[in-house]
């Protein structure tokens, strides 16, 4: 166990150093040499999970939560809520996830990456708002992704809303196709966590015949992607504008958003 963590830290190391090679590339127009420095970072990223993941198969209640959220995360591929993160963590993977561990995650993460910048192969960042790129209250994301979806425009909600209870019903079918190990409990809390993104889906719950229609996972997947055909191209247009600008911003605001000052005596105005 020792020599993997030590492995595990050699790798992150190796991925912090590629990371900052590959700024320096970009900064300098070199397309070339980013291209050979993003592969290496892609296969580094590679031997990173597989030596990890036999860790966390042998101890999964001993997982970090900010490793549990980044699961949570990687599965629903858009900013979620710790409430939101803890439900699909009690569905889909072993060990419990209270939202309450979730709350003071990113302010530890942002105080990690202030200590040693890229030391560890991600983190996990508040969503950015596409107006004043300050730090959305509540929405965690992980640092790896495009810059456009971590960002929070005016039709984001909807979208991530609708893209979550993709993932969500994709996740569903591929367990119930693949006949993998699932307990009952946790496939319980997966169907009602599906029939409550249904109710805010518009065709997404069949007519109730008898009693209470259940959730389907294809046809709420449908339902989802019919609806994501009307947002997705405003909320793509809107989130690569804020982006356009947040890449004006140093390292740790494009990550953690621009701190928000108070006015100063804004609290005697108006006496």
């Amino acid at each position: 166990m020792r020599d993997d963590e030590a492995a595990l830290e050699e790798l992150e190391e190796r991925m912090a150093s590629l990371r900052r090679a590959l700024r320096a590339a970009l900064v300098q127009r070199d397309s070339a040499r980013a291209r050979r420095l993003r592969a290496e970072l892609r296969r580094t990223e590679r031997e990173w999970e597989e030596l990890a993941a036999p860790a966390e198969r042998k101890a999964p209640r001993r997982l970090p939560a900010r490793e549990q959220a980044h699961r949570v995360l990687t599965l629903l591929g858009v900013a979620a809520a710790p409430r939101l993160i803890s439900a699909v963590h009690d569905a889909f993977f072993p060990g419990d996830l209270p939202a309450s561990r979730l709350w003071n995650l990113r302010r530890d993460e942002e105080r990690s990456y202030r200590s040693a910048p890229g030391a560890r192969p991600y983190y996990l960042c508040p969503a950015l708002t596409a107006d004043l790129l300050a730090p959305a209250r509540g929405l965690l994301t992980v640092s790896t992704w495009p810059l456009e979806r971590r960002i929070i425009g005016p039709h984001s909600p909807r979208v991530d809303f609708l893209t979550a209870a993709v993932r969500i019903s994709t996740e569903v079918l591929a367990r119930r196709r693949a006949g993998r190990p699932w307990p009952p409990q946790a496939r319980a809390r997966a169907e009602r966590l599906l029939q409550e993104l249904a109710a805010g889906i518009p065709d997404a719950l069949p007519p109730p015949a008898r009693g209470a229609a259940r959730a389907d996972p294809e046809q709420v997947a449908r339902a989802a992607e019919t609806e994501l055909a009307i947002h997705a191209e405003t909320d793509r247009r809107e989130r690569a504008a804020a982006a356009e600008r947040a890449r004006r911003l140093g390292d740790t605001e494009r990550l953690f958003g621009i701190r928000l000052a108070p006015v100063p005596g804004r609290a005697t105005m108006g006496r």
